[in-house]
């Protein structure tokens, strides 16, 4: 099988993570990948060398060229699939013209590598399974301004996506609520022919920790303190969950100010860019009076000293969003990091489902009846709890977390790429 994936290790964008796990475990499942990804030198991100350790020295990986990013950028193109279109292309044709394959897998996003699923189709008569990490159409998106840079983007996705879906034969997603939305776009396509599988979580990335090399180095520790710490990205719709989350720490001051005064609030990599962005929760924390209590790190730090930073937390914090199909990838390593943790989602993610089977969390979930500003009582009782008493959230069932371990993610995509290498070109409408 070919996978199509624009970023692979080493970069250090989140999107990686499918396509470095399936390498990894899909062998034990009777399936061979070949990852087709874009050389991590016309990446414009810094790289992180140690997730490139995390991919097995036989994983087999083609990496194409692609349009300098400095050329492209005077046309206003920065897209890494667009930059590296023709040579990704031409890349799976050869694979396939040469060697063949059963399925072709092409994970999103970037998206637009979706539109080859036309020619594999057409040209090799392979099956193409489509994997939405993320909405191509997203609700966030209709909100931008229309003329805008991203309301274009928007208007050009709602436009490519059912000429992409038209030419797949199954959608995989890491959640049910993704690929629910795009059924409601698009109702010709079977909902049988749609599959939720998760991320997942991989026990194998926490044992290279004891190398000195990981310790991290965005934050000192700060001995005598109750570190609470979320690491990764704050989505854009997350703002009403921070705001609850802070407003429940300055409601617990006022409870508590001992057990207050101890805490420190860590956020590191808020924007999901190895570069950084703007501060997002620093300048709440200083309109709720807060600021001596929180500290931000909007870049994204590599992968390894991401991991480092979870397990040397006294516990762990995991934000989601007023969008109900969001599912948060970063719950896995919180919940194999030995960690206790606080999460706060939409009542309909599918993190609820999780937390509630696997534990290891202490779960606040809003929307529904309730808004997530009315739920400043409870997260404030939540955090003295695990801050107090964090021996009383429930550990991780060992044998609840399984089926979202990567081994066993694995075998779900093994099952999907079985059937489709079965029954050939049957597209998305059965």
């Amino acid at each position: 099988m070919v996978i199509v994936s624009p970023y692979f290790p080493p970069s250090t964008l989140a999107g990686v993570h499918r396509a470095r796990l399936l390498a990894r475990h899909l062998p034990a499942h009777g399936w061979e990948p070949v990852v087709v990804c874009v050389h991590e030198r016309h990446h414009e991100e810094p790289l992180d060398p140690g997730l490139a350790r995390l991919v097995p020295s036989q994983v087999r990986v083609v990496k194409t060229k692609a349009v300098p990013s400095w050329l492209a950028r005077r046309v206003g193109v920065g897209d890494l699939s667009l930059r590296g279109w023709w040579p990704l292309r031409w890349a799976v044709h050869r694979l396939l013209g040469q060697e063949g394959a059963d399925v072709v897998l092409i994970t999103m996003g970037p998206f637009y590598t979706s539109l080859f699923a036309r020619g594999i189709r057409s040209r090799f008569r392979v099956p193409v399974v489509l994997d939405y990490q993320d909405p191509w159409v997203s609700r966030w998106g209709a909100t931008l301004p229309r003329w805008s840079k991203g309301g274009w983007s928007h208007r050009l996705a709602t436009w490519l996506e059912p000429r992409a879906l038209r030419q797949a034969d199954w959608i995989t997603a890491v959640s049910a609520g993704t690929y629910a939305e795009i059924l409601s776009r698009h109702r010709w396509i079977q909902p049988a022919r749609c599959t939720e599988i998760p991320i997942g979580g991989d026990p194998c990335d926490f044992k290279l920790l004891g190398d000195s090399s990981f310790e991290p180095t965005c934050l000192a520790e700060q001995p005598g303190c109750l570190c609470l710490r979320h690491v990764g990205t704050l989505l854009p719709r997350a703002g009403a969950t921070l705001r609850a989350l802070l407003e429940g720490v300055a409601l617990l001051r006022q409870q508590a100010p001992d057990l207050v005064n101890r805490l420190r609030l860590d956020f590191v990599g808020t924007s999901n860019q190895p570069a950084g962005g703007p501060l997002r929760v620093e300048p709440l924390a200083r309109e709720l009076g807060l600021a001596e209590l929180v500290r931000e790190v909007p870049a994204r730090v590599p992968y390894l000293e991401a991991l480092a930073l979870l397990t040397r937390a006294h516990a762990v914090l995991a934000l989601g969003s007023d969008e109900p199909h969001y599912t948060a990838s970063k719950l896995y390593p919180m919940l194999l990091s030995g960690r206790p943790g606080l999460a706060l989602f939409h009542h309909a993610s599918s993190v609820c489902t999780v937390v509630r089977a696997v534990g290891g969390a202490i779960l606040v979930t809003y929307g529904g009846e309730h808004e997530v500003g009315e739920r400043v009582g409870d997260i404030a009782a939540a955090l003295e709890r695990l801050l107090r008493h964090p021996e009383t959230v429930p550990t991780v069932d060992q044998a609840a977390l399984r089926p979202y371990l990567a081994p066993a993610i694995a075998g779900r995509f093994a099952e999907v790429m079985e059937q489709v290498a079965r029954e050939g070109l049957r597209g998305l409408g059965g």
